[in-house]
C-alpha cells in the first residue's frame, strides 16, 4: 500500500526536451517503481498477517496488488490520470481499513503522510492546499474513528507491535525514496538549466556568450604565462542556398554536419562556439596565427571531404576560414573582428580556404 503519488500535474516526458519533459520523465519513471515497489511491500503483508493469524487483512493485501498490477499497466499505457486516481484509492482506503480493523497503534496512518511532499511539489499551490487540507480531514477523521470505535478485529500485542514496526520501517524507506528522487531531480534541473543558458540548443556548441567567458579566462591565464592564443572564424559557404535548395531542417543537419567534422579534428584544449547563424569560432590556447593556420586548413580539408547524406543525395560542404592571433593587452572583440574580416577575404578569394590577419 505504500505509495507516495501525487495528482497528476508532471506531464510525461516526450522527444521534445526541456525542463518540463526532463521532470516529466523523471517523474513517470519514479511512479512506475514505486508501484512496483508498493505492490512488493504488499505481498510482504500478505505473508506477515497469515503468521498472525489475520486472513481477512491478509487477502487485503491480494486486493491491493491488484489494484496496483491495474495502475502499473495504465502507467505503461500512458493511461495516467485514471492510474493515479487507482493509487489514490489504494492507500486511502487501505490506510483506512487496516487502521479501521487492526487499530491507530498499527502505524497503517503512516503512509497517507507521504502524500504531504508529493502533493506540495508536484502540484499548483492552491490545488495542494486543497488536497492538503483534505488528506489532513481524512487523517483526523481516521483518528476520530479509531479512537471511538476501537479495533474491530484487534490483534496479539507482538503481532500488533510487528505490524507497527514493519509500517515503520517501510515508511523511513519510502520517504529516504522519495527525498534521493526529488534531489536527484533537483540536480538535473540544475544541470539542464545551466547547459540551457551556455549551449548552443542545435549544435550543442558552447553559445557566444558563454564563449566570451570562456575566453576571457583563457586569454588571461595565457598572458600570465607568457603563451600565445589564437582565433579562428569559421563560416560554411553557400548556406543560403541549401536553405532554398532543400529546406531549412537540412540546413540545420548541414550546421550539425559540419560542428561534427570540426569537432573530430580540433584539439582537445581548443574551445568551439557557435558565433552566430553558420559561423563558428575557435580559440587556440598555445597557438600562434601560424599554428592556427595549419589547424584551420586542416579543419577545411577535412570539412571539405566529407558530405551530408539526404535521402538519395550527398550534399557536398565546405567553410571559409579567418586566422588572427590574440594581441597582448588587447579586448577579445579586437581579434575577433580580424578574424572576420580575414575570414571574409577567403569569402572574396573564392571561398573553401584560409587567410590570415
Amino acid at each position: 500500500m505504500s505509495s507516495i503519488i501525487a495528482p497528476e500535474t508532471v506531464p510525461r516526458g516526450g522527444p521534445t526536451g526541456g525542463a518540463s519533459s526532463l521532470a516529466g520523465g523523471a517523474f513517470w519513471r519514479m511512479v512506475e517503481r514505486v508501484v512496483v515497489l508498493a505492490a512488493s511491500v504488499d505481498v510482504l503483508f500478505f505473508v506477515l498477517f497469515h503468521v498472525l493469524g489475520s486472513p481477512l487483512l491478509a487477502w487485503l493485501n491480494v486486493v491491493s496488488v491488484a489494484l496496483y498490477a491495474a495502475a502499473y499497466l495504465m502507467l505503461r499505457r500512458r493511461i495516467n490520470r485514471p492510474a493515479i486516481a487507482l493509487i489514490w484509492v489504494e492507500v486511502l482506503g487501505h490506510a483506512g481499513i487496516g487502521t479501521w480493523l487492526v487499530g491507530w497503534d498499527s502505524g497503517f496512518h503512516y503512509y497517507l503522510l507521504m502524500f504531504i511532499p508529493a502533493i506540495v511539489i508536484s502540484t499548483s499551490p492552491r490545488l495542494a492546499a486543497v488536497l492538503v487540507g483534505a488528506l489532513l480531514a481524512f487523517y483526523l477523521g481516521l483518528d476520530a474513528m479509531s479512537r471511538a470505535v476501537g479495533p474491530l478485529t484487534p490483534l496479539q500485542p507482538t503481532g500488533l507491535v510487528a505490524v507497527k514496526w514493519f509500517n515503520i520501517v517501510v515508511v523511513f524507506m519510502m520517504f529516504s525514496a522519495l527525498g534521493r528522487f526529488y534531489v536527484g531531480l533537483v540536480r538535473r534541473a540544475e544541470w539542464h538549466l545551466k547547459r540551457m543558458a551556455t549551449s548552443d540548443p542545435l549544435t550543442g556548441l558552447f553559445n557566444r556568450r558563454h564563449f566570451q567567458a570562456m575566453a576571457e579566462h583563457t586569454v588571461a591565464h595565457a598572458r600570465r604565462a607568457d603563451e600565445p592564443v589564437a582565433l579562428i572564424l569559421a563560416d560554411v559557404d553557400h548556406f543560403k542556398q541549401v536553405n532554398d535548395a532543400h529546406g531549412h531542417d537540412v540546413g540545420d543537419k548541414m550546421l550539425v554536419h559540419a560542428v561534427g567534422v570540426l569537432q573530430r579534428v580540433r584539439r582537445d584544449q581548443d574551445i568551439l562556439a557557435r558565433w552566430g547563424g553558420e559561423e563558428f569560432l575557435i580559440l587556440l590556447p598555445d597557438t600562434g596565427p601560424d599554428g592556427a593556420a595549419v589547424a584551420a586548413e586542416r579543419m577545411r580539408e577535412a570539412v571539405q571531404a566529407s558530405a551530408l547524406a539526404h535521402g538519395d543525395e550527398l550534399i557536398r560542404c565546405t567553410m571559409s576560414f579567418g586566422v588572427t592571433g590574440v594581441h597582448r593587452g588587447e579586448p577579445l572583440s579586437d581579434a575577433v573582428a580580424r578574424a572576420d574580416r580575414a575570414m571574409y577575404r577567403s569569402k572574396e578569394a573564392g571561398r573553401n580556404r584560409v587567410s590570415g590577419e
